[in-house]
């Protein structure tokens, strides 16, 4: 792999394709070679500014905005392979946005050189679409329903249907100590960083967070609940689980360790975390449609219910 520099500051006018994208997912889509800690540092510097002024990286940049790249050293071999062998389920699909069945074990955003994640998989193999984004995210080893928008104007729609409640988001998982039927955890989450990597904690420190659960079958020491996010943090269903005494099992940072190895290996399962986003409703951002999808289980997730005999209500 060879590299070039970049060798002048340059200075980009938004147009409407980039409308209301986040200042480090423009950079990153931008400098295709740079690492994305070499991004943040630029933003955090200073030498990358929006309209002459410091930016965070979170930052939405709006059409006619003026963003100041300086030099930078860009590799020149493509990040991006050129096929996968990824296929994807589709849940639902129009000419505005998906809804696909995310398999656990995927990520939805690739890591460093050849690794794809989900998004640029759906890019790899439906290349004359321009625009594809993420509306939302989903954990690595999480499966289930995800939103992706076919439209930078109507990834714009869907986001902020998300931020006002409109899209109500429901997930399947598996615990045990879960003794009622009903319950609502309110906790604000707090993220540490550590030398293992980052990991969420309920703290007064941190930002509002509330999630419903409801309980969907059990047996003698299982149940299968449903939890509703009505915040989207980073963990949250996982962190509040595991607040509340009924941890998700397969959940190598939030779980109970014993618990899961103890089951796995009883039954001669496939260890995995079982959580699984059952569930997308919302009204259409163009037709207005009522829009209500569920994502089935996958084998692996469907084989511990068997296994368990859970009584589903």
């Amino acid at each position: 792999m060879t590299n070039t520099t970049q060798q002048t500051v340059r200075h980009l006018s938004i147009d409407e394709a980039a409308d209301g994208q986040r200042l480090d997912n423009f950079l990153i889509n931008l400098l295709k070679g740079v690492p994305k800690s070499h991004i943040y540092r630029l933003i955090r510097s200073g030498q990358v500014r929006v309209n002459k002024s410091r930016a965070k990286q979170t930052q939405r940049l709006n059409t006619g905005d003026v963003v100041r790249v300086p030099p930078v050293r860009v590799a020149e071999r493509p990040l991006t392979p050129s096929k996968t062998d990824y296929s994807p389920e589709f849940l639902y699909q129009d000419e505005f946005l998906w809804i696909v069945n995310k398999p656990a074990g995927m990520a939805v955003h690739g890591g460093s050189g050849h690794q794809l994640g989900l998004i640029e998989s759906l890019r790899v193999l439906f290349p004359d679409e321009r625009q594809l984004e993420l509306v939302h995210r989903l954990d690595r080893d999480t499966s289930g329903a995800i939103l992706v928008a076919r439209k930078r104007s109507v990834l714009k729609q869907l986001q902020r249907l998300l931020q006002e409640g409109g899209i109500k988001r429901a997930y399947w998982l598996l615990a045990s100590g879960f003794n009622r039927k009903q319950m609502s955890i309110s906790a604000p989450l707090f993220r540490q960083d550590s030398p293992t990597g980052k990991k969420i904690v309920v703290s007064k420190a941190g930002k509002a967070a509330l999630t419903h659960y409801s309980l969907q079958g059990s047996s003698d020491e299982f149940q299968l609940i449903e939890a509703e996010l009505v915040t989207g943090r980073t963990h949250q269903i996982r962190v509040h689980a595991q607040f509340g005494g009924f941890p998700v099992v397969g959940d190598e940072r939030y779980g109970d360790k014993e618990r899961d190895d103890a089951l796995f290996a009883r039954h001669k399962l496939i260890p995995r975390l079982l959580l699984h986003a059952r569930l997308l409703a919302f009204r259409h951002p163009v037709s207005g449609t009522a829009i209500e999808v569920a994502a089935p289980l996958d084998s692996r997730f469907s084989a511990v219910i068997t296994e368990l005999n859970l009584n589903l209500r």
